[in-house]
């Protein structure tokens, strides 16, 4: 690697005729340059992607595949302190929440190592003389396309399952964090038993690559996070070659507080999910939705939690959040929070840190807006911000009609101590992960993924696998003796 953090393609580092600067979202100032990529890198990718799914044994040879996983898990593990304080530079995010990103990946590997080496196929003879039997197959070339606000966690998500199964990798990584990018590859780079060309990655901030890998037909899938609008427009452009989907898109999580719910438990989550990765979380608590006859103490204590949030840099111990990505995020926010003014009254009125020590950088006090009718555009759009609102409810007719108004369908948390409350109100939300009294627990076990407009198919778990195979099925007729 030189100075310019460069992509790690066909088994090489590339560079660019393009080069920009990584920025500290905190501070403003440049930490560093980076090759930024756009089509032509995105060809590369596919082309040595295409090459090793064709000429290497990767997607027959489990044990092979289940080994590299392993390595990948012990690489991420050893350079964890190295990439949190990178994250944390690049993308704004804590170092506590940094720490907690780059630890995901190592147990996420592990699993799909595992799954390497577990997955059965089914057999029988389903007449006599007649066997059928399936076999999982890899789908082939995978474009994973991985956002900026969690790009360590997100792109393993998605790759350790595409590896697991046996496809080849051309990833698309955001230039907001291009430096962190660089640090992931190397880490890639350094797995011995990964063949050359089977994992390739590009960053670019602009948008050239990640069109081709959609389009491509050399492209047999696309992996994406991000919101539903670009969602949208990926489904729309993959359908030309009709390649398989797996998208993840964006949220608008209710967390609905029933009058009996334990509070001094539950006000720290209500905050905490509001403010963890200052709001940038597709599955941020951004609705809070509470039983009318503790509104009032709920609407008080989240107001003063959230007045005393300590926002600053994420490396200063006593940070609580950090800035938001970049100062456009910071103007689009607050352009949301001050329209809400006309439908809506703030119960805390965040913004902008214009003065002191903090005006340089991307810096946005929380805030909390009370809304009546869940057909506001607050309550509808993702802010993507550290901006929740506050709705009141009467029953569980009236919260679960609330929780299920918006065309997002991600995530939910319910709060109560009635265990048979919970699950009938779990039950009726329509969102792919439901908590009980706790947020953001995730098990690489276990699926994550969307309802209604929050995406396509699955990630972790049994499903997520699956998302990433074709099967085959076998037929063999044995002619009778004589």
């Amino acid at each position: 690697m030189t100075d310019i953090a460069g992509h790690w393609i066909d088994g090489a580092w590339l560079e660019s005729e393009r080069v920009a600067d990584s920025y500290n979202p905190a501070t403003g100032e440049v930490l560093g340059r980076f090759a930024d990529g756009g089509e032509a890198e995105a060809r590369a990718a596919v082309g040595a992607a295409r090459r090793a799914f064709a000429h290497t044994d990767w997607g027959r040879d489990r044990a092979v595949r289940s080994r590299a996983l392993l390595e990948l898990a012990e690489g991420f593990e050893a350079r964890a302190p190295e990439l949190a304080l990178m994250l944390t530079r690049e993308n704004g995010k804590t170092l506590t929440e940094a720490t907690l990103e780059v630890g995901a990946p190592a147990a996420t590997l592990r699993h799909n190592a595992a799954q390497a080496l577990t997955e059965v196929g089914t057999a029988a003879e389903v007449a006599p003389g007649q066997y059928f039997s399936s076999m999982a197959e890899p789908v082939g070339v995978v474009a994973i396309i991985v956002p900026w606000n969690a790009p360590v966690a997100l792109f393993i998500r998605s790759l350790g399952p595409a590896l697991a199964a046996g496809n080849t990798v051309a990833a698309k990584l955001p230039g907001q964090t291009a430096l962190t990018n660089a640090l992931v590859a190397d880490v890639v780079s350094k797995a011995p038993s990964l063949p050359v060309g089977v994992v390739n990655m590009f960053t670019e901030s602009r948008n050239t690559g990640a069109p081709f890998l959609i389009e491509s037909a050399d492209v047999d899938m696309v992996s994406f996070t991000g919101s539903n609008q670009v969602g949208r427009l990926i489904a729309a452009a993959g359908a030309k070659t009709l390649k398989r989907m797996n998208l993840e898109l964006g949220g608008k999580t209710p967390m609905i507080v029933f009058d009996d719910a334990a509070l001094a438990c539950t006000l720290p989550i209500l905050a905490a999910a509001v403010t963890t990765f200052a709001g940038q979380n597709c599955m941020a608590g951004s609705r809070i939705l509470v039983q009318r006859g503790i509104a009032e103490r709920v609407r008080e204590q989240m107001r003063e939690r959230l007045t005393r949030v300590v926002v600053g840099p994420g490396e200063e111990k006593d940070t609580e959040m950090g800035p938001l990505i970049d100062s456009a995020a910071v103007a689009r926010v607050d352009r949301i929070v001050e329209d809400s003014a006309s439908y809506g009254k703030a119960i805390v009125r965040g913004g902008p840190v214009t003065d002191g020590p903090l005006a340089s950088g991307a810096f946005y006090r929380p805030s909390l807006i009370e809304v009546e009718d869940v057909d506001a555009p607050i309550i509808q759009q993702e802010i993507f911000g550290p901006v929740a609102t506050f709705e009141v409810f009467d029953d569980e007719n009236d919260a679960i009609h609330r929780a299920n108004a918006t065309e997002f369908g991600l995530a939910a948390g319910v709060f109560t101590r009635d265990v048979d409350r919970a699950r009938r109100v779990s039950r009726q939300i329509n969102a792919g992960t439901v908590w009980t009294n706790t947020w953001f627990a995730m098990n690489a076990g276990f699926e994550e993924g969307g309802y209604k407009q929050s995406g396509l198919g699955r990630l972790r778990g049994a499903r997520g696998l699956a998302e990433f195979q074709e099967i085959k099925t076998y037929v063999h007729l044995v002619s009778p003796r004589g």
